[in-house]
Formats: C-alpha cells, sequence, structure tokens
C-alpha cells in the first residue's frame, strides 16, 4: 500500500470538498413504472429522469430490477444490485450512459437511422446507378 504525505492526503480532501460542493450527487431515486424512467434526485433540489434503454447497464432490464435501484455512498453512484450495475450520478446528468466505444457505436447507429432530403436524394442517385454492387462470393 502507497504511503501518503500529510500535504497529498490535504490535496485530496480539498478536492473532495470542491467535488462536494460542484458536482451532482443523487439523494434519492427510484424507477417510475409508469412513465418508464429512473427518477434520481439531485441534491441541489433539481431531478434528473432518463428511459433505461439509452443507458448501456440498464438496456433490456426488467421493471423489478430497475425498482432495486439504491443511492450509494454520499450520493456520487447509483447502483443496481440485481444487474450488478453502477453508475456515476455526475456522467449521467451529463449524458453520458455507457462507455466512450459503446457511445461512439450508439450514436452512429442513431445517425444512420436519420432521414434528411439529401440523405434520400443521395440514395436516389445511387440507385439510378444500379445501387450498392453485389458482394461476390469469395472460395
Amino acid at each position: 500500500m502507497a504511503v501518503l504525505t500529510e500535504a497529498q492526503l490535504r490535496a485530496a480532501e480539498t478536492r473532495g470538498r470542491a467535488m462536494l460542493a460542484a458536482e451532482p450527487r443523487a439523494v434519492a431515486a427510484h424507477f417510475d413504472r409508469a412513465a418508464g424512467r429512473v427518477v434520481v434526485d439531485l441534491a441541489n433540489g433539481c431531478s434528473y429522469a432518463f428511459p433505461p434503454h439509452l443507458v448501456q447497464d440498464l438496456q433490456g432490464a426488467s421493471e423489478e430490477a430497475l425498482a432495486g435501484v439504491v443511492v450509494d455512498g454520499v450520493g456520487f453512484n447509483l447502483h443496481w444490485p440485481a444487474l450488478d450495475a453502477d453508475l456515476y450520478v455526475p456522467a449521467l446528468v451529463s449524458g453520458i450512459f455507457g462507455t466512450r466505444d459503446w457511445m461512439k457505436r450508439e450514436l452512429a447507429r442513431v445517425a444512420g437511422q436519420a432521414t434528411s432530403p439529401a440523405k434520400v436524394a443521395a440514395a436516389r442517385a445511387n440507385g439510378a446507378k444500379g445501387g450498392r454492387p453485389r458482394k461476390t462470393a469469395r472460395g
């Protein structure tokens, strides 16, 4: 185990106090079955709600498992024991719902489903040229 100096301990304590004062912290959380959302009551009096299907570790979870959410520690973490899932409250409030790679894939998936006049025109122009080339079997 590393030995910390008094100066390092004081600096860590100062960072911790600043984090407690500035970062969003949960004081309570529950799954609202009627709305289909996890609702987080924050220490600053605000509430934050999100649909669980947007979150990497909560996708496909049952309502019973989602209802088991608990606030960990001083409120920086939400924990679902039945799912063995933990979410960092400041990241959730910032719109970070999974790992960086998962977020990239999810954003690309959503963007690929979007339609626009330019995308429709490009698809039509490509179709007029015969569409995508057929895949050839490699032997």
